[in-house]
């Protein structure tokens, strides 16, 4: 009997999280599309999201799409089809490696600060402070980090693919012995504006969730120090978890639309 009343606890609580969740998305976003705007405040988020972010999302990138090629060509060559390597790199890179890796790197370097610095401000009680002096919390804190992560993850992402695809071409040109011409040939010819499309909506949903989930956990922190290294813990592993099952949804709608 206890075991299923703390079956029933369990799920009563994972279900008002998600409801606290959900109110939390729609509120933050309600605010992010209504004025008054702060734009110093995003500028600087967007900054610190896609600028500071840019040699992490690019060293990632290209390692991705280094060890993609090789990979390929060592499968590939198993049956005589090591032509298809161009194809299998721009198409990996652009649908999946690039958002999802991007997302990732991102969630751990931007949804942890994020987290750690509202987190720090909800102990201190400088959200409350705010609150005092008339400032929404959520139109001064959070609405400027979800707008930033809507705009700067789809940037980072079409780098991230131009990175990538350039991994795999060096890796091809310069160590399996591709002619370049025809690498970039087969390349353009077989990437198609869906692919890099689907891959830039997947970042922008990635965007959110990062920025969502770092703003929630640590606006919901407390109990001082470490309170704030928990939310912070929470908000990575969250926003990694949900990137990874959004990206499964949404491949699943672009493959519907592709079909």
């Amino acid at each position: 009997m206890k075991f299923l009343q703390r079956i029933g606890a369990l799920t009563f609580a994972f279900l008002a999280t998600i409801g606290q969740i959900s109110t939390f998305t729609a509120t933050a976003l309600s605010h992010a599309v209504r004025p008054p705007f702060y734009p110093r405040i995003i500028g600087q988020q967007m900054i610190e999201i896609g600028f500071f972010s840019l040699p992490v999302v690019g060293l990632t990138a290209i390692f991705a799409g280094m060890v993609l090629a090789l990979q390929s060509f060592t499968g590939f060559s198993r049956f005589n089809a090591e032509g298809a390597v161009a194809n299998v790199v721009v198409i990996s890179i652009t649908r999946e490696l690039g958002p999802v890796l991007a997302g990732l790197m991102v969630s751990g370097r931007i949804g942890a600060s994020m987290a750690a610095e509202i987190g720090t401000m909800r102990v201190t009680e400088q959200v409350d402070a705010l609150t005092t002096l008339s400032t929404n919390p959520f139109k001064y804190l959070v609405a400027p980090r979800v707008i930033a992560g809507l705009a700067m993850l789809p940037l980072l992402v079409f780098v991230a693919d131009i990175i990538g695809v350039l991994g795999g071409y060096l890796v091809s040109v310069f160590s399996l012995g591709f002619n370049a011409a025809n690498y970039l040939q087969s390349t353009f010819d077989f990437m198609e504006t869906l692919d890099v499309v689907s891959g830039l909506v997947k970042a922008a949903v990635f965007g959110m969730i990062i920025t969502i989930m770092g703003c929630y956990h640590g606006y919901h922190s407390q109990g001082g120090a470490q309170g704030v290294g928990k939310a912070t813990t929470n908000a990575v592993v969250s926003s990694s978890i949900l990137i990874l099952f959004f990206d499964f949804i949404l491949t699943g709608i672009f493959f519907a639309t592709d079909g």
